[in-house]
C-alpha cells in the first residue's frame, strides 16, 4: 500500500501495534525523558524529529528495554513490554536499526545479516528474509563476503537496515538512518524505508532529517527536551510554522 493511499485513508491506522504511555526515562539522576506518549498503527511511518538531545534515542531505548521507564507504560500489541529484557522484545517482533549503525566489522556482509536472525529456527524462513534483503539492498548481495568495516557509510547503514529485517520484525525502528551519508544515499535510504513500509512492515523512524522524515512518514512527534513538543500528520507539520523554523529551515 503506498502513502498516498495511506493518506487518503485506505486502511491506513489499522490496529494499533506500539502504545508508549507517558514514561519516564532516567540516566541516574537525569530526568531524560519528562511524560512521552506515542502511538504507531499497522501500515504507519511514524517519525521522532527534534534537535540533539532532545531524548529520541532514549525514547527508542526505553521500548527496546535498554533502558527501562521508572514511570509509565509501554505495550506492543497490546502486551505489556515495559520491563521487558532487549532479547525478548526482538523475540516478540520490535527490531532495531541502531544509531551509528553497531556493525560486525571484521565478520562478513552475510554473517552481519546472519546475526539479525540468532533467535530464529525456521531455516526456509530465513533464507526467503534473506532474499527478501538483497531484493532491497541489491548492492549487498553483490558485497555479501567482503568485510562490513570496509563498505561505505551508506552500504554499511544497508548492511545495519538488513540485520534488523532479519529478525522479521513487526515493527521496525529506526535510529539516525541518513546520519554522516552522502546525498544521494540519503534519499535511497528513505526509498528503501517506504519500500519496506509498502511491503507490510511499520516504522518508527528517528532522524534528525526532518524534511525527509516526514516527507516518508504518515504522522510525526516532535521532541524538545524529553517531551513531546508537538503532534500531528506529517503533512500538516510540514506546513507548521514553529517546524518550518526549527527543523527544515524554511524562514
Amino acid at each position: 500500500m503506498s502513502k498516498e493511499e495511506r493518506e487518503r485513508g485506505d486502511g491506513k491506522g489499522n490496529g494499533l501495534i506500539l502504545e508508549v504511555e507517558d514514561i519516564h526515562t532516567y540516566y541516574g539522576s537525569i530526568h531524560a525523558i519528562k511524560g512521552v506518549t506515542l502511538e504507531v498503527h499497522e501500515g504507519e511511518i511514524v517519525t521522532l524529529i527534534g534537535a540533539n538531545g532532545a531524548g529520541k534515542s532514549t525514547t527508542l531505548r526505553s521500548i527496546n528495554g535498554l533502558n527501562h521507564p521508572r514511570e509509565g507504560r509501554i505495550r506492543f500489541q497490546g502486551k505489556d513490554i515495559t520491563n521487558e529484557a532487549p532479547h525478548n522484545v526482538v523475540k516478540m517482533g520490535i527490531s532495531q536499526s541502531p544509531e551509528g549503525r553497531k556493525l560486525f566489522p571484521r565478520m562478513s556482509v552475510l554473517e552481519n545479516l546472519q546475526m539479525g536472525a540468532f533467535q530464529r529456527n525456521d531455516r526456509s524462513a530465513i533464507a526467503e528474509d534473506l532474499e527478501r534483503v538483497y531484493g532491497l539492498f541489491p548492492r549487498l548481495s553483490e558485497r555479501k563476503s567482503q568485510k562490513a568495516g570496509t563498505l561505505s557509510g551508506g552500504e554499511q547503514q544497508m548492511v545495519a537496515m538488513g540485520r534488523a529485517l532479519m529478525a522479521s520484525p513487526k515493527l521496525l525502528m529506526l535510529d539516525e538512518p541518513s546520519m554522516g551519508l552522502a546525498p544521494i544515499f540519503v534519499e535511497k535510504i528513505f526509498e528503501i524505508v517506504q519500500e519496506i513500509n509498502d511491503q507490510g512492515t511499520p516504522v518508527l523512524l528517528v532522524e534528525q532529517n526532518a524534511l525527509m522524515a516526514l516527507d516518508v512518514a504518515d504522522r510525526g512527534y516532535v521532541m524538545e527536551t524529553g517531551v513531546i513538543a508537538v503532534t500531528d500528520e506529517a503533512k500538516n507539520l510540514r506546513q507548521n510554522e514553529k517546524v518550518q523554523k526549527a527543523y527544515l529551515g524554511i524562514e
